[in-house]
């Protein structure tokens, strides 16, 4: 489970506005949500979804020739 360390930035009036956490604690949670993934590799994993959807077993390579 992941704790996070905030502090909560309040308006005037005592109402809650922001929140501060942690970079470390920001880039964790960033990750964990798939956040920080380039949209080249959004768009490969959806061509791998296709792929895998229509068995087009030519978009692979063979895990030998790794």
């Amino acid at each position: 489970m992941l704790t996070i360390h905030k502090k909560v930035v309040k308006d005037v009036n005592g109402n809650p506005k922001e929140v501060i956490i942690p970079r470390e604690e920001y880039k964790k949670i960033e990750e964990s949500l798939g956040l920080d993934i380039s949209q080249e590799a959004i768009g490969d994993l959806k061509q791998a979804k296709i792929d895998r959807d229509e068995s087009n077993k030519d978009a692979y390579i063979d895990l030998e020739s790794i």
